[in-house]
């Protein structure tokens, strides 16, 4: 690491500008290339995922976004004759746009049209298709059919429309989240600082990282399945990490300058030390978030390395681009006042004072009352994570004011809760059997508790495939429509089935998400054994110690379910979800547990790597481990709460992004960094390790003997260390020789003589 600062320093120029150059690239490459992204979260295999597979085989044409446009009267019906025409017309001006395929209306005499109108008379909706898929429908073609059918809204009728390509209409403009936690992080270092050149040092690493990333990302989705919320989840990690990792950096080579060292052996030393640390941190963070691999789910494989190669650019950007900055900038790292103190009265020690020394003593004095109290905190938030609901998040939980949201709702006063998810059964016909039985499934599906309304069955132009559309009487999110899933599967369609060929899909939302749900349960064991395994093998490596791993994950495992605790209660629960632009309550999304229980875990590492590494070190220079504890919480709990603050308002900005799974992630990261700077770090991981004494640094001597070397800690600590092992060892041997001298007996032997025999008799006598 010394090396690569060194020439960093060197060569600083050159560092910038090929960061840039590869900032330009990349960008380039991405507008060139554009975005492939993805909003299909399903499971081949599944009972769902060969149901749409037989769907899309059978029913070629109906692959493109099916939306709807809904209309409501609150006077009158949808069948008067001024209310019809106009909507006949606006619906024959849908059917012109570019891009759409077909449109429904139910204004006709068919059932099927007819079923679109509600049973008061006040709510219809047509059926409209596009030629593609909502990731490739174009937004302007949407925007256009969004703004065509509000036109025809007006003497009071309300017109609203719901769908996936709809929703692209309300998609965010612009970076508005991002741009609010940079603000907000710049704030907080120059209050850190008081320097505003190095406070633009960390801003300016992460964003040219972060930049890189993000085009990185977009050029990812070309050549693998790259989840639709991956970037932003990207420019979440690596804003928040990017802007830490930077400023410990800053920390310790402003430390430097305050010695007297000059720039560039201050920033050397900074990143042949701290940088260690950054590296170590980054690669729990990668470890971590590619853990998702092992679930060999293909989008959630995109997502790892998305957010991996965010993690590792700005790892990279930190120990190469970053030094090179402080070396331009030179003694402007420090504020005036410090730099004319410096130049005043020269190098003088900064022993920590303030409230971080009186904070790291009073729980030096009180670790046990303080232990039980951070333990019952983490312990109540993490309680709502017991009733964890996965399932369906839709359109019924978008913002109040969402054309999708109002759409929804009418539809589901109209025609009942079951409409906005109804469930799509596919079936294989093969031979006259298989169509008489499935011509009476229809009958059995109606007299099914929970089905509101079944579908005529319909087949496509060759025969051999048939589907049928099943309304349930409960939303899709409910557990109710689960719970009907499960039924249809397990008791209607076996006895439907049964003496014949004919095998019958349940797909439709629910049945996805249930259907991945069940897959995301079932391997969620193993992939949180794996991560915790292996993070706890390189804090073994790291701090050649058994206590220091096992600790770390006992605390990142509570910081995970109390951050998950919360977010059930926001999100879940509802309580404030509304107040904060996030729409109703509603289940958790399946795929959220391993994206946050990776990345929770990853960050969590990285505040126990950088306080347990100034701990590690002063225990190898002094072998003290009540001052070591006392010192190293002294010295990083302020550097570690002003990275917390920027890193929380850097998750918190991402709430205004208006998505509800980024503002998930959002929330879900605030609060685990939240609990672990504030409640973890500062007083639970301190009281344990004052409790456990030397006993947080043992190792057995052949483990350690066998163990590889990663060392994280500065030379000048292992130096101390290795002679105070040799002091020890030495003084052990002197022992142990004084010990064997002093219990072997004299072999001398005395020989009389006749003044001596002369002696005894006269005594004798």
């Amino acid at each position: 690491m010394a090396a690569i600062a060194r020439w960093c320093v060197a060569h600083r120029l050159v560092v910038v500008l090929l960061w840039l150059l590869a900032l330009g690239g990349a960008t380039t490459a991405a507008a060139v290339a554009g975005s492939a992204y993805s909003n299909d979260y399903e499971v081949p295999g599944t009972e769902s995922g060969r149901a749409t597979a037989l769907l899309d085989q059978g029913f070629p044409g109906a692959g493109g976004d099916s939306d709807t446009i809904v209309w409501h009267t609150d006077r009158g019906s949808v069948r008067a004759g001024a209310v019809e025409q106009r909507m006949t017309e606006m619906l024959d001006e849908v059917a012109d746009l570019p891009g759409i395929a077909a449109v429904a209306s139910p204004y006709g005499e068919s059932p099927a049209a007819q079923a679109r109108i509600s049973e008061d008379g006040r709510t219809a909706y047509a059926a409209v298709s596009f030629h593609e898929q909502a990731d490739d429908t174009p937004q302007s073609q949407a925007r256009a059919l969004v703004d065509t059918a509000k036109a025809a809204a007006g003497d009071g009728v309300r017109v609203e429309l719901g769908g996936s390509a709809i929703a692209l209409t309300e998609a965010p403009g612009g970076h508005l989240a991002e741009a609010v936690g940079v603000v907000v992080a710049a704030v907080v270092l120059f209050l850190a600082f008081g320097s505003l050149a190095a406070s633009a040092l960390p801003i300016a690493t992460a964003l040219v990282s972060v930049g890189i990333a993000y085009s990185g990302i977009g050029l990812l989705g070309h050549v693998m399945t790259v989840a639709d919320f991956a970037p932003m989840l990207g420019v979440l990690i690596g804003l928040g990490v990017g802007i830490d990792y930077a400023l410990f950096i800053v920390t310790r080579h402003r430390k430097g300058l305050k010695r007297g060292l000059p720039v560039p052996e201050a920033a050397r030393i900074a990143v042949a030390t701290t940088g260690r640390a950054v590296v170590f941190a980054g690669a729990t963070v990668c470890i971590a978030l590619l853990g998702m691999l092992i679930l060999r789910l293909s989008f959630l494989n995109g997502v790892a390395i998305a957010a991996s190669l965010t993690v590792v650019l700005t790892v990279a950007a930190s120990v190469t681009l970053l030094p090179a900055l402080l070396s331009l900038i030179g003694m402007r790292a420090l504020s005036g006042r410090e730099r004319r103190r410096l130049a005043e009265h020269g190098p003088q020690p900064e022993p920590p004072t303030g409230f971080a020394a009186r904070w790291s003593a009073f729980v030096e004095r009180h670790p046990k009352l303080l232990g039980a109290f951070a333990a019952v905190v983490m312990l109540a938030l993490a309680l709502p994570t017991f009733s964890l609901h996965l399932g369906t998040s839709d359109q019924g939980n978008n913002p109040a004011t969402a054309t999708t949201r109002q759409a929804y709702d009418l539809l589901a006063d109209g025609f009942g809760p079951g409409v906005n998810g109804p469930l799509t059964l596919v079936a294989e016909i093969d031979g006259a059997d298989d169509r008489v039985a499935l011509g009476d499934l229809p009958a059995a599906l109606a007299n099914t508790r929970g089905v509101e309304a079944v579908s005529p069955i319909t087949y496509n132009g060759a025969g051999d495939t048939a589907v049928l559309v099943v309304v349930p009487e409960s939303s899709p999110q409910s557990k109710a429509t689960s719970e009907l899933v499960d039924r249809l599967r397990q008791d209607v369609l076996p006895v439907a089935e049964h003496g014949t060929s004919l095998d019958v899909h349940v797909g439709g939302v629910t049945a996805s998400y249930d259907d991945f749900a069940e897959i995301i349960v079932g391997k969620l064991p193993l992939f949180v054994g794996v991560v915790v395994a292996l993070g706890c093998l390189l804090l073994l490596l790291a701090f050649r110690s058994i206590g220091i791993p096992l600790k770390a994950a006992a605390m990142n495992v509570a910081a995970v379910a109390s951050s998950f605790g919360i977010v059930v209660a926001i999100f879940q629960w509802g309580w404030g979800s509304e107040l904060l632009g996030l729409g109703s309550a509603g289940p958790i999304e399946p795929f959220l547990p391993v994206i946050m229980v990776s990345v929770l875990f990853g960050l969590s590492m990285d505040y126990q790597v950088f306080l347990v590494s100034r701990m590690y070190e002063e225990w190898l220079e002094t072998g003290d481990n009540r001052r070591a504890v006392r010192v190293g919480l002294a010295e990083t709990s302020r550097v570690i709460n002003s990275a917390a603050v920027i890193m929380i308002s850097v998750f918190l900005a991402f709430v205004l992004s208006g998505d509800r799974v980024v503002a998930m992630f959002g929330i879900a990261l605030a609060a685990a960094v939240a609990l672990d700077a504030f409640v973890l770090r500062t007083l639970l991981v301190p009281a344990l390790m004052h409790m456990l004494g030397g006993a947080n640094w043992w190792l057995p001597r052949w483990l350690d003997r066998r163990l590889p070397r990663i060392s994280i800690e500065a030379q000048e600590s292992r130096a101390a260390a290795d002679a105070r092992e040799e002091a020890d060892e030495e003084a052990g041997r002197d022992a142990r020789e004084d010990a064997a001298h002093a219990k072997i007996p004299s072999q001398r032997v005395t020989v009389p003589t006749a003044e001596d025999s002369k002696d005894v008799r006269d005594i004798a006598g």
